[in-house]
């Protein structure tokens, strides 16, 4: 059981990647922080001698306040939070802890740089189909829940990826994009490090399947290519198309995770029903 006011990491870690989970806010010093330059999924780093400043921002969202062993530092921002009207609990063990549990840690290197507000800046093609929606999802479940996404015409990807210091993904000739077989969602998945969390290595077949036309990688990759083409049908503002398809891979990250063995038929929910011998 956990202690008072904190989060054991096998919590922490079912958490991350569900909509509900807490803002992680990485509080280690910039020595610590050098000798593991990596993040919790989802994380964020901030100075702990400004918890002053920057708790109002939280809102009263509920946080995770992750130090090197989960000691005082966490501790105490954590409680600096609660007095502030934020749910607050420090991580048990801090990020080394975490991490000796084997749990996925994102390299800091492989993060695109953030703006003013700490945010990562995307841009890609405009008219998300697959893996134009499958990327920001997992983006803002896994690396940046604050992530910016800016959708424009194929030919103005470039120029706005320059100007703008945006992040160009799924267009050709781009880092963030298709390797070989590779859709930009397992490209993501791979460079994030994140091949800890199971679920996201049955759910990135799913979306190369039906990202590049391969519907027999997995039976729900026609379904998914259904579903998205229908969204893009439906919403002529790509932005609300993004809303809608996060509920769309929201629920398919938990069948992965927690459904894969479920079945369903109509008999077996029909209250009084009988299977005939």
């Amino acid at each position: 059981m956990a202690a008072i006011n904190s989060i054991s990491s096998d919590k922490l870690h079912r958490l991350i990647g569900t909509p509900g989970c807490p803002l992680v806010i990485d509080v280690r010093t910039a020595e610590a922080a050098a000798a593991l330059p990596a993040l919790i999924p989802g994380a964020v780093r901030r100075a702990h001698e400004t918890v002053r400043d920057w708790a109002a921002a939280l809102d009263g969202r509920a946080a995770v306040v992750a130090c090197r062993k989960g000691s005082e530092l966490s501790a105490g921002v954590a409680a600096w939070l609660r007095s502030a009207g934020v749910p607050a609990e420090k991580l048990e063990g801090g990020v080394e802890g975490w991490a000796e549990q084997g749990y996925p840690l994102v390299p800091e290197a492989a993060l695109p740089p953030r703006d003013a507000q700490g945010r990562t800046l995307w841009v890609t093609r405009a008219r998300p189909k697959v893996d134009r929606i499958a990327c920001p999802w997992l983006i803002r479940r896994f690396v940046d829940r604050e992530a910016i996404f800016l959708f424009v015409a194929p030919t103005e990807v470039e120029g706005v990826a320059a100007r703008f210091g945006a992040t160009p993904f799924d267009v050709e000739g781009v880092h963030w994009s298709h390797r070989g077989e590779l859709c930009s969602f397992d490209v993501m998945v791979e460079e994030f490090a994140l091949r800890g969390f199971p679920a996201l290595e049955r759910l990135a077949v799913i979306v190369r399947g039906a990202d590049t036309a391969r519907p027999e990688l997995a039976p729900q990759a026609a379904g998914l290519l259904a579903v998205s083409l229908g969204l893009s049908r439906m919403h002529g503002d790509d932005h609300e198309q993004l809303d809608a398809g996060m509920a769309v891979y929201d629920a398919l990250y938990r069948w992965c995770r927690d459904a894969v063995d479920e079945t369903h038929d109509w008999v077996s929910h029909t209250p009084g029903a009988r299977v005939k011998a």
